[in-house]
């Protein structure tokens, strides 16, 4: 069972501004090509938001939130009128959050066990 913070995760603080970029476009059945000609942009400039490597300018955000029916605040820190997550949706995203946790986990005990092992090599070599 997940918590509710997995339930919304587009309004989780885990959320980035191009996850709700992307997640409301997604809503509105747009593609990166359809949003990027309806904004006067080039596909790579909405690409950069959606992979948070950049953020619209004032001008182009008001626009970003018009065509895609979501307020300013939503993009930017997830609060206030934006995309509802589809609950199933939201679902499998919980448990892929839940992999990715254990992955992490599963990895720092991996890297734990390395350093380890090759501090007793040193400790060999240099014995």
């Amino acid at each position: 069972m997940h918590g509710d913070a997995d339930l919304n995760w587009y309004t989780d603080e885990i959320a980035t501004f191009g996850d709700r970029v992307a997640a409301a476009r997604d809503a509105r059945d747009l593609t990166v090509k359809a949003l990027a000609h309806r904004l006067g942009v080039a596909t790579k400039t909405v690409d950069g938001w959606e992979n948070d490597v950049s953020e619209p300018r004032a001008n182009k955000l008001q626009m970003l939130s018009g065509v895609l029916d979501v307020s300013i605040p939503w993009l930017l820190t997830g609060d206030g009128p934006g995309v509802q997550p589809d609950p199933a949706e939201a679902a499998e995203v919980g448990d892929v959050l839940l992999e990715i946790r254990t992955l992490r986990a599963e990895m720092m005990n991996t890297a734990e066990r390395l350093a380890r092992l090759e501090k007793r090599i040193r400790q060999a070599a240099l014995g």
